[in-house]
């Protein structure tokens, strides 16, 4: 069923629907199995609920939150109300500059996938007392997934892409969290991604040693012992920053990683083989510098946001000199900018390469930062500075 057809269906079945439910009948679809592609290039994934069961899935949901929220860590911000990225950012900041330097970085391995569903169940149904919650629930949890017009169980994990399933890895992870608590150990955790911090090396390595048991034997989930190490604060990768000591303590930056990744997503927009048009690549562009900028504007970046503007303005120059093609179109398209004859029909008629030419006074005198700000392209300098914290 399409999304827009879905409320017409519960006009017509709603009361059908709900009945199955209060009296325990009702069964839920299985999931539509889709994968995406991860950052190191390995698949992840995901489940997605038919339309009915997102509404059903949203509505557990939002009467399940408030009951469980008071029971949840203070220094735990993952799919929480009024807390985000930025806040478990902030804490790992504070934490680092009252001396807790070292951590332990802690991997769960395919936490969504290896969850076991009897253990959540039991510490779910620990909370919730009316058994038609709880059965449903563990219906949600075993309703299988559509792979390719083949049925699958689902026995371990939970369903990656359903309403419901990020307040469960909370509400499975709880219990780590308020273990993390009885032994004094500071702690920053953001859905499955996890700092435990310490102030020596020694220190967050005891931590990892002691709490390892906990996390394999008690809660049943598994630990990538290659990705979970201990190490200097300003090694890790925390929710795509890094962090860097200064005079004023210890700051934030982008990692390196993400810089990769967003340098790999401009050169992706502004291929020369897309056949975007201008229009459609300032909005595209303008949309994806937004959403970058607001999400790292914590980190310290006024030089890297510059220095990429510079790429990012070759990469753009580049991008019309292939679109302008032809001798007589570069010829037009340079006396237009202001260029005489001379100099026109001799740039127009240059061999030099696009990306070569990109940097040349070719377009650097006729296609300069002021026309292509006019123009309407967005750089990260400009909107950095209207973010800045």
């Amino acid at each position: 069923m399409e999304v827009e057809h879905l409320l017409q269906h519960l006009k017509e079945n709603g009361e059908k629907l709900l009945k199955s439910m209060l009296d325990g009948k009702y069964r839920p679809n299985p999931v539509r199995r889709v994968e995406i592609r991860k950052d190191n290039g390995k698949m992840r994934t995901l489940g997605i609920p038919t339309a009915v069961d997102r509404v059903i899935q949203q509505a557990i949901t939002q009467e399940l939150t408030p009951i469980f929220e008071p029971q949840f860590a203070e220094t735990s911000y993952g799919f929480r109300p009024k807390r985000s990225a930025h806040d478990a950012l902030r804490k790992c900041k504070e934490y680092a500059n009252q001396g807790y330097t070292y951590v332990a970085d802690m991997d769960l391995e395919k936490f969504y996938d290896t969850v076991n569903q009897s253990k959540m169940i039991e510490i779910f149904s620990g909370t919730i007392k009316d058994g038609r919650v709880v059965s449903l629930m563990h219906k949600y949890l075993t309703a299988g997934a559509m792979n390719r017009g083949k049925f699958e169980e689902t026995k371990p994990g939970l369903v990656q892409g359903g309403n419901v399933s990020p307040l469960c890895s909370n509400i499975m992870l709880n219990e780590l969290d308020h273990e993390l608590e009885r032994r004094g150990i500071r702690f920053v955790r953001y859905a499955d991604d996890m700092l435990l911090f310490a102030k020596t090396k020694r220190s967050a390595q005891r931590i990892m040693e002691h709490i390892l048991p906990f996390i394999e034997d008690k809660l049943r989930l598994k630990v990538n012992r290659e990705k979970t190490e201990v190490a200097y604060i300003g090694k890790v990768k925390f929710l795509g920053y890094g962090f860097y000591p200064s005079r004023e303590g210890i700051k934030l930056r982008v990692h390196a990683k993400s810089v990769k990744k967003m340098k790999a997503k401009v050169k992706e927009l502004t291929s020369r083989s897309n056949a975007f048009g201008y229009e459609v690549l300032k909005v595209k562009l303008k949309q994806f510098i937004t959403g970058w900028v607001n999400y790292f504007k914590l980190a310290d970046m006024k030089k890297l946001v510059q220095k990429t503007d510079e790429w990012l303005r070759r990469r753009i120059r580049m991008y019309i000199w292939k679109r302008w093609k032809k001798i007589r179109t570069r010829y037009a398209m340079l006396k237009k900018l202001g260029l005489n004859h001379n100099s026109a029909l001799k740039f127009a008629c240059t061999r030099k390469g696009y990306w070569r030419i990109a940097s040349s006074p070719i377009l650097s005198i006729s296609v300069t930062d002021a026309r292509l700000r006019k123009a309407g392209f967005t750089f990260f300098t400009d909107y950095f500075g209207t973010v800045r914290v």
